[in-house]
């Protein structure tokens, strides 16, 4: 029984709208190279990115109705489509190509060009989009009433409710307006420390919060739910850990060379010992979370996979109608053979026939299990890094059994582990589309082409972000920890060279190991024991706003995460400005400073700010 001709969708397959039009193309490309570029930023930052879906719908609904005097969902559809792929790029490109900047800067090897990065997530990118195509009809038609696709559905309701889009719009412009001007007061012009820290006397923990925009927006979108795990991963490593650490072992070192622990202590404070200590604790926790995560899933994992394979159709018939017409397989097919060859003959990609070999299959293996998981279970929980730990570590053994242990093998495994991860992603995001334009009658292979605009678009401006931020300010810095690359970079050098510190990484396997006894899920624990206590303090205020709001009903939530999604976008551009001024040498910065207590003023403001436009926002009647 086919239950799809029970599904009527908004706009009839009869009718003919605007989709596909020069408006809608380039106001989606604006957004994928904004929304990519700033969860770049963010995902640097905080080892997270956030769904760009409806906050590229909201933004589209506002220039194709407001400004362009339009009136086609569609169109709309179209924007947020293309608009979304950006964000995705994004997620898989700085969970992994960082390390290679790292290993650059280590003198292991010559920094990898623009063109390396951008043929690396290309590759990646349209392989998501093709492998997603031929199950389309499984995973979104053919079981559309079991799969929900969360995100896709919520996108719909939002294109749906048209007439609101003008109010919403303005929300996200004013959210990234002021979390600009709040970025460029702090961190350009320096007139109020970006933290707020409390240390103690005769104890060397440290705890404080940060008064970001962006980092707090995280917080309210994740939940709070989300944001105290964080929390208590960020308590566990600078009130317990670092303590502990510093008191017992004030005369021990790591490795020979590096100072005694108390004299680090006493140079470089709670910071210094969380360097150099306890993010390789923090690495061992959020490598063992991964690989849970991606554990508890395999039954889910195979299922998906057989059953996505089963109902997939490998030809696509011209004469169908407008809602069911996929790009043809007879172009894709070539099309994926053709990029296998180029990530083995192009020399910019350090990859042999084999691994590209096992990029394809890889690919369509986490492609088919990564578009039907976020139909189940959302975006969000889809185990993204538990697949490229997996890819790592299986492709890094496989190199080394080959007695391939040089850099050269290192950098081909991050690039399989990276082309996965954007596979992954794209897949992910181009199915949660697909679900959307099936909801409102959209034309499958304009939006599958929208999504290739989308991924080509990001995919030319996210090496020169990432060469702009490293050259700003470096990865592994405190402004910009890259966890997810960094974790990588120590799978594949722990397997290939077996120079990792054992003991502090076994330390962080088996904290996540009695985390995960106790019900409590690892991932974002294990985040929290990785980054700074002040930037996990400051994504817990964001959640315990959220929590306030829970009980104020759906329209403040939705209201706040569009505000909320506005800030990190324009923090995010704030930040791309600012690290453009500091590699030019332009410095901003006034030789006055209001101190801790201006940054607290600031942070309450910018608290009353996501008040203001979700408790205290008018709604629409």
């Amino acid at each position: 029984m086919n239950q799809q001709k029970d599904f009527k969708p908004y706009i009839s397959s009869k009718q003919s709208l605007s989709e596909f039009t020069p408006a809608s193309v380039i106001t989606g490309i604006l957004l994928a190279v904004i929304f990519g570029a700033a969860n770049a930023y963010l995902g640097l930052r905080v080892g997270l990115t956030i769904s760009a879906s409806i906050p590229a719908a909201v933004v589209a609904m506002g220039v194709i109705r407001v400004l362009l005097r339009k009136n086609s969902i569609l169109e709309s559809n179209i924007v947020q489509t293309i608009g979304s792929a950006g964000e995705s790029v994004a997620a898989g490109a700085i969970f992994t190509l960082p390390a290679l900047f790292l290993w650059a800067g280590e003198g292991k090897m010559s920094t990898p060009s623009i063109l390396e990065i951008t043929l690396i997530t290309l590759a990646g990118g349209l392989l998501g989009v093709f492998f997603m195509i031929p199950l389309r009809n499984s995973l979104i038609v053919k079981e559309h009433h079991t799969l929900p696709y969360p995100e896709g559905s919520a996108c719909a309701e939002v294109l749906l409710a048209g007439e609101e889009g003008a109010s919403n719009a303005s929300t996200v412009f004013a959210g990234m307006g002021i979390s600009a001007v709040f970025k460029f007061v702090v961190d350009g012009l320096k007139l109020f420390p970006g933290e707020i820290s409390l240390r103690f006397k005769q104890f060397a923990g440290e705890i404080g919060t940060q008064i970001y925009p962006a980092v707090l927006s995280v917080g309210y979108i994740c939940g709070p739910r989300i944001a105290s795990y964080m929390f208590a991963g960020g308590i566990i490593s600078w009130m317990v850990l670092i303590p502990a650490i510093v008191l017992f072992g004030s005369q021990l070192t790591l490795y020979p060379g590096i100072e005694p622990i108390g004299q680090l202590y006493e140079a470089g404070g709670a910071s210094a010992i969380w360097s150099i200590y306890i993010r390789y604790i923090g690495a061992g926790a959020l490598a063992t979370g991964g690989i849970i995560s991606l554990v508890r899933s395999l039954p889910l994992i195979f299922q998906t996979f057989r059953d996505s394979v089963k109902g997939m159709h490998l030809t696509n018939d011209s004469t169908a109608k407008r809602t069911d017409q996929n790009l043809d397989m007879r172009i894709i097919l070539p099309c994926i053979g053709l990029i296998a060859l180029f990530l083995w003959l192009v020399p910019s990609i350090p990859l042999s026939l084999p691994s590209a070999f096992l990029v394809i299959i890889f690919g369509f293996f986490f492609s088919a299990v990564s578009a039907r998981m976020v139909g189940l279970v959302g975006s969000s929980n889809n185990p993204v890094s538990g697949m490229a730990i997996a890819t790592l570590l299986f492709s890094t053994i496989i190199l080394k059994t080959l007695k391939d242990t040089g850099i050269g093998s290192m950098q081909a495994a991050i690039a399989i582990g990276s082309i996965i991860c954007i596979i992954a992603a794209i897949a992910g995001d181009t199915s949660q589309d697909l679900k959307t334009g099936f909801l409102l009658g959209a034309t499958p292979k304009k939006q599958q082409i929208g999504e290739l605009i989308g991924v080509t678009s990001a995919s030319l401006v996210i090496g020169g972000v990432l060469y702009l931020l490293n050259a700003a300010w470096g990865f592994g810095s405190e402004q910009l920890g890259a966890p997810q690359a960094t974790l990588m970079k120590m799978i594949v050098e722990g397997v290939m060279e077996n120079n990792l510190p054992w003991a502090l990484v076994f330390i962080g396997v088996f904290l996540a190991i009695a985390v995960e006894i106790l019900g409590i899920p690892v991932l974002p624990f294990a985040i929290g024991v990785y980054l700074p206590v002040q930037l996990n303090a400051c994504i817990m205020v964001g959640g315990l706003l959220r929590l306030l709001l829970d009980k104020k009903g759906d329209f403040k939530i939705n209201s706040g995460i569009l505000y909320c999604s506005g800030m990190i976008a324009g923090e995010g551009l704030a930040g791309i400005l600012l690290a453009i001024l500091a590699v030019i040498g332009i410095d901003l910065a006034l030789p006055v400073n209001g101190g801790e207590f201006g940054s607290l003023i600031l942070f309450l403001l910018i608290i009353l700010s996501v008040l203001k436009f979700s408790l205290w926002k008018k709604q629409p009647h």
